[in-house]
Formats: structure tokens, sequence, C-alpha cells
């Protein structure tokens, strides 16, 4: 197997491959075109934590024995003491990404600074070839090279997305129009502009919004937040609404028909593009404080928003044409920054898989078909031979809104090792979750009925 990018799912992919790599079930290699791993460090901000708990680590949730896993980490660092009386069910960002790093350092089939040019299909060979090139520290090409395998294991991860009315604005290089994965290497000049406009209701954009807030004298913060959302709404976290990120329902939704996947998913988006509470209970306080000595802050926080074109004022300001959605009202705004916490997309996988279009089978959308084994359907020419392309990430038309969460990585990444390698070394459970999600739900067990214990009983004497 190859990998194709060394994200967090493909690096649990390959943590969970390590030791079936020793007992020589499995021969894999990961390429990433990046020097070294770092996971989203333009939002690595102070305190900032994941959204899921420790536990989704890389391997926890399918090998808790795993030597990879954040608990073995803490123990090589000596601090599993330390984090035992911290009780932090949630870690900071800063923390999950050296952990990963940690992680990355110390597998051996990783391969920085090769950057994957082209994947094709070869019958003589029946394997997929390979071409990449070799890059030098500064990112130089360096080296031309190919390599073949049986199968390939696509996590290339999503990309920044800026939405079309500000791409040129996003572009120039005169403009503070940045997008958040950028936040933290521009926000010493973002502190610095007279007024500041945040885009985008997730928990990126509180948590930057939030950052600013506590960086400016009150009674002169000049912040706008402006959002498409209704509302700027709390993340799903109750308990039966997180079943939403089981296996359970992961293979309830594969099974719905095209056009039933495509109403469900815009209309989740609460599941997983909603803020924490406690992210929006310390914005709140901290409005609420400045409020103390009479007056309110320089602050508007507005949803329901769209951009609908954006401009430059002069040199270096923005001039934002707005829409209200339900008032149907227009307005503009100038603003001296401009920060898209718009969020991310899938990374387009025509380019790569250039060679492999006369094999890939679409849906009526154009988009990859994929089983429910996180396969590309392909031509039987190349199934047949036992080749596959597995996919990480780019299943979320297909799987649902658990395809990017970090809590089903090590699930799918242990999916993906028992169906390519024929057996069975990761077993996963029948079943994840209480909600049955559909009359016809396969993951509905029945519980065998419960054999009584017998008991001697002794009497007592009074």
């Amino acid at each position: 197997m190859v990998g194709i990018g060394i994200g967090p799912f493909n690096l649990s992919l390959a943590a969970l491959a390590q030791p079936l790599a020793e007992r020589g079930s499995i021969d894999a290699a990961f390429y990433e075109q990046r020097p070294s791993f770092h996971w989203h460090p333009g939002l690595l901000i102070e305190g900032a934590t994941l959204q899921v708990p420790f536990l989704a680590d890389l391997v926890t949730l399918a090998d808790p024995a795993n030597p990879w896993s954040f608990l073995s980490y803490l123990r090589s660092r000596q601090r599993l003491f330390p984090f035992y009386f911290a009780e932090r069910f949630h870690i900071q960002r800063a923390e999950y990404d050296a952990y990963c790093r940690w992680v990355s350092e110390n597998l051996p089939a990783l391969h920085f600074g090769h950057q994957i040019d082209a994947v094709r299909w070869n019958p003589e060979r029946s394997l997929f070839d390979i071409d990449f090139t070799q890059l030098d520290a500064d990112g130089e090409a360096e080296a031309l090279g190919r390599t073949h395998a049986r199968n390939i294991a696509l996590g290339v991860g999503t990309a920044p997305y800026v939405p079309e009315p500000l791409r040129p604005l996003a572009d120039a290089p005169t403009v503070p129009v940045i997008h958040s994965a950028d936040y933290l290497l521009h926000r010493d000049r973002l502190r610095t502009a007279d007024h500041i406009t945040v885009i985008g209701s997730g928990q990126s954009g509180a948590e930057i919004f939030l950052d600013l807030l506590r960086h400016r004298p009150p009674g002169a913060e000049r912040l706008h937040w402006l959002a498409r959302t209704p509302a700027f709404a709390p993340m799903e976290y109750s308990k039966l609404g997180l079943e939403h990120f089981t296996p359970d329902y992961t293979r309830y939704f594969h099974a719905l028909p095209e056009p039933v996947r495509d109403r469900l998913v815009p209309g989740q988006w609460q599941l997983h593009k909603g803020i924490d509470a406690d992210t929006i209970a310390a914005i709140h306080d901290e409005l609420y404080q400045r409020t103390l000595h009479g007056g309110w802050p320089d602050t508007v926080l507005t949803p329901g928003v769209t951009v609908r074109t954006a401009g430059r004022v002069a040199t270096t300001r923005v001039e934002l044409h707005l829409e209200h959605i339900e008032e149907g009202t227009r307005s503009r705004l100038t603003t001296d920054a401009v920060i898209l916490a718009t969020g991310y997309r899938e990374r387009p996988l025509d380019q790569l898989l250039a060679g492999l279009d006369p094999y890939m089978r679409r849906d009526s959308a154009e988009r990859p078909r994929i089983d429910d084994k996180y396969r590309l359907l392909l031509d039987p020419s190349i199934t047949a031979t036992g080749s596959n392309v597995y996919v990480q990430n780019a299943e979320r038309h297909t799987h649902g809104v658990g395809a990017p969460d970090l809590g089903l990585a090590a699930w799918r990444s242990a999916t993906i090792l028992n169906t390519l390698t024929g057996t069975n070394p990761y077993p996963l459970p029948d079943r994840t979750a209480f909600t049955t999600f559909g009359l016809t739900d396969p993951a509905a067990r029945t519980p065998a009925p419960r054999v009584p214990q017998h008991t001697n009983l002794v009497r007592l004497k009074s």
C-alpha cells in the first residue's frame, strides 16, 4: 500500500499498519509533500481545545493497546501523572499537534518531502504506478521517482475555502484578507488594524473573534462578526446527538439513496459547524464584562448575512457589500482587515487521479462513487486483481458528516486494513450506538435473552 498525504487520517492508518508490517502481512509507504507534519499551525491559538475527547487519537478506538496512543505519548514525555491530575477530557489543539508530530517522527514508513505527481494503472503489472518528485529542504525539485503499489490510500486532506467574491482580494498581497488557516501567521499585524471583520460562524470564527476581542481596549473594540448561518449556534453535543459520529450512522447514511444523502448533509451543519458551549460562554462573558461601567462594546455580531461582492478602497481597505438573508436588505461595510473563517473543502482528486479517470465510476453529480469499505468504485479490470484505491476524508457525500471527524479516524483506518489484508487484525464492534437510525438499520440488534443465573440460597436463622 502507498499512502498519499500524511495528515491525521493517513497518520492513523500508518500507525495501525506498523504492527502488521512488522509481522510481514503488509508493506506500506506514505508520502507527503511538506517537509514535516503540522496540523493547522495557523489555528493553534493558546488555550483552544479539540472538540473531540482525547480518546479520539490516531489508534485508541480501534486498538487501545497500540503503542502510538495519546497516553503512550504522555508516558514517553513523563507527563502521565500531570495529565491524570489535570482531569482534561478535551486536550488543547497544540497538544494534539505535538502528539501527532511525535508519532510522525517515529514511524519508519513515512516519507516527507515527496510530492506525488500522478497515479496510473499499469495493466501489464496489475499494479498502480505512482510518480513522485523528491523535494529538497527549500521545497525545490531534487529528483524524480516512481513506485508501485497494489493499493493506494488517499489522505490528501482539505484546502481552505475562500468565497468567490473575496478571492481576488485574498490573492492580493497588499490587502489584509486572509483565511483563518493563516491567522496566527498574521495575528500581530491584524491586531494593529483599526477595524477588523471576521466572517464565519464556526468554531474557528468564534475562537478568532474571542482572541481579537480580548486584545482590544474596552469601548474601542471595532470588531464585526458576520455569519451566513441563521444564528451563532452551539454545536450539537448531546449524548444521543453525538451518535451521528458512530459507525452505525455511517453505515445507515451510506445505504441511503444519493438524493436523500445530498439533502441531509447541508441540514446537519450544527453537528460539525457549530460552536462549543464553552467558547460561546467565554465570548458572552467578555462582552458582558465590558458593560459593567456603562455603555456597550463597539462590536457588531450579525448572523444571516452573505457577502455579495467585495472591493478595495484606496490601497489597503476593503468594502464588503452585504445582504441580509431574512430581511432582504443590503448594506456596505468598510473595514481594515477581513478574516475568513469560512471552513475547508475537500481537495479535488481529478488532477491527481486523471490517469484513473477511464476506470472510475461516478454518481449523478460526477463525484466518485465510494463503497462502504472506503474504496473508489473502479472498473472490474482493476478490482479483480485485488487492487483498490481507498479514500480518507473525501467521502462526505457517501458517508456523511463523520467523514472529517477525528473520532472516526481509527475505526476507518482499521476498516481499511481489515479489508486490504482480507483478515481481521482489528476486530470492530457490530454495534456502536443506542440509536437505531432506520427501520431496516442493520446495526440494530435484538439483545439475546439473559440466561438466569442460579443462586444458592441459604436460609438464615433468626
